[in-house]
């Protein structure tokens, strides 16, 4: 794979089957966590250790790599949540409101504050979640469990995303990649034994849909969109991983039969339109 914007196509496709698949196959939400995190570990672990690619962090970086791993654990594990009790389409916008969370962060305990592009961008996309789950629902506060578990999933999400810039600055992808995926597994794997979620005991049908969910949706994908950042620029590659909400609503609606509603196309082009404002840069100020 040599053509980054191919890569990064092909990544933002295989990430955004992903919710599809949570909300069709018949197994636990955090068990099908478990199984995208220790799948993908268990295909890449072996290669990184025969190829000598896994360096290894000092103290430091060591332990911000744990807390990436516990919120991208949780990230996806809260993210299925959501598609289980909502929609794969609504579950996926909300999760992708990361970016606004990520501004906030930086706002409140970073030194480099978002500018004028954030907060316009910031005020569109919470205009366009109203619109999206609908006035009535936010004046009498008629808030879900699928809506509140997606915008958690958000929050998660935008953690990682400022704590593993830092551990990319110290180590390549594939071993900060493996460090979290190992993290995440066990975490995982621990909220489901104490819970007594399933490991076992599916169809086949299901063992091949997780397969497909740790090999192809998260470490594929992610090796594919890890190449096409180190080739493009960053800001071009987040505002095309927005794409994936208009890739899963089409798969959702072609296979799940999803209604989507000229009011959830419309709220979910200014949370993109929003997003993709936050994204932009020039001279402020």
């Amino acid at each position: 794979m040599k053509n980054p914007r191919l890569a990064l196509l092909l990544g933002i496709f295989c990430i955004s089957v992903f919710p599809v698949l949570v909300k069709w196959t018949p197994v636990s939400a955090l068990s099908a966590a478990f199984y995208r995190m220790a799948i993908a570990l268990a295909v890449v672990l072996p290669i990184v250790l025969f190829r000598k690619k896994l360096e290894f962090p000092n103290r430091k970086t060591a332990w911000v790599i744990v807390l990436c791993g516990l919120f991208f654990g949780a990230d996806i594990a809260v993210w299925n949540i959501a598609i289980q009790k909502s929609t794969a389409t609504q579950a996926t916008l909300l999760a992708n409101l990361a970016p606004i969370w990520v501004g906030l962060l930086m706002y409140f305990f970073l030194p480099n504050k978002p500018g004028r592009n954030f907060w316009l961008g910031a005020f569109l996309a919470i205009i366009g979640m109203v619109i999206l789950i609908g006035f009535e629902t936010f004046y009498e506060l008629k808030f879900d469990i699928g809506f509140l578990f997606g915008v958690l999933s958000g929050i998660f999400y935008a953690f990682y995303m400022l704590l593993s810039k830092y551990v990319l600055r110290k180590m390549q992808p594939i071993s900060f990649m493996t460090y979290s995926m190992a993290v995440s597994s066990v975490f995982i794997g621990t909220i489901c034994l104490i819970l007594g979620q399933p490991f076992s005991g599916f169809s086949s049908t299901v063992w091949n849909v997780l397969l497909v969910e740790g090999f192809i949706c998260q470490l594929i994908a992610w090796l594919l969109i890890s190449y096409a950042t180190q080739q493009m620029e960053a800001n071009r590659v987040s505002l095309s991983l927005l794409s994936q909400v208009l890739f899963t609503s089409i798969i959702a609606w072609l296979f799940l039969k999803e209604r989507i509603s000229l009011q959830m196309v419309f709220g979910g082009c200014i949370i993109l339109l929003g997003i993709g404002i936050t994204f932009y840069k020039k001279q402020e100020d």
